[in-house]
């Protein structure tokens, strides 16, 4: 089971600390240029609300933000507009992978991007890494789409799996053998739905820096 985390959000609807990351979510989804980070416990939490943002935000790879800079220095990135990505297509299918270690246990599961709806879950799987989780988790959604007659777009935040998608190959360092089987098995039938069938959807970039955390996320910030 995975350690709670609090969540202090600086800037956002309403400022304050959360004890989920769904509750984080509420207040900075879509919130222009929001300020947010996760920490291991509450006092922590506490005193970084108290210190500000400028103070805390930014420092290590558990800052996030809806404008642009959500790792490292707020100053090194320009902030990305929702000009410039376009608007959320709510009708489509969001996918996103959960993981314990990479490689690790591997989950993953396709949700209506308008409801959030689980629309299909698979795992864990013994054994795998975050990129080839993402990979399976689109292909799923292709398929699943497909046996509807549906042309809905799919969404991914991991350029890696688009990547993969895209060539119908993945490039993975993860070893093949008896602990990975499993995926390896999964991801090598992925491949091959690829190569021999077709479809009209849509496979996109989910704009995480504008429009927050994908709708699938798993919340293992």
């Amino acid at each position: 089971m995975a350690k709670q985390k609090f969540y202090v959000v600086w800037v956002g609807r309403k400022p304050g600390v959360y004890a989920s990351w769904a509750e984080c979510q509420l207040q900075t989804n879509g919130f222009d240029d929001a300020k947010f980070k996760s920490y291991e416990s509450r006092a922590e939490a506490e005193e970084a609300y108290q210190g500000g943002w400028k103070k805390n935000w930014g420092q290590g790879s558990s800052a996030g933000s809806s404008g642009g800079g959500s790792k490292g220095s707020p100053y090194k990135r320009k902030p990305v507009s929702a000009a410039e990505v376009g608007e959320i297509d709510y009708d489509s299918i969001s996918v996103d992978v959960g993981t314990n270690g990479n490689p690790g246990p591997v989950e993953y599961k396709g949700v209506d991007t308008k409801t959030g709806e689980v629309i299909f879950a698979v795992g864990p799987i013994a054994k795998g890494t975050n990129n080839l989780g993402e990979f399976l988790a689109i292909v799923h959604g292709l398929a699943y789409l497909k046996k509807l007659g549906s042309n809905k777009t799919v969404y991914s935040d991991s350029v890696n799996a688009l990547k993969w998608v895209r060539e119908k190959a993945v490039s993975s360092t993860l070893v093949r053998d008896d602990s990975t089987a499993e995926i390896w098995l999964m991801v090598d039938r992925a491949v091959r739905w690829l190569q021999t069938n077709t479809y009209s959807n849509k496979v996109l970039k989910w704009q995480t820096k504008v429009w927050g955390e994908i709708k699938a996320d798993y919340g293992r910030k």
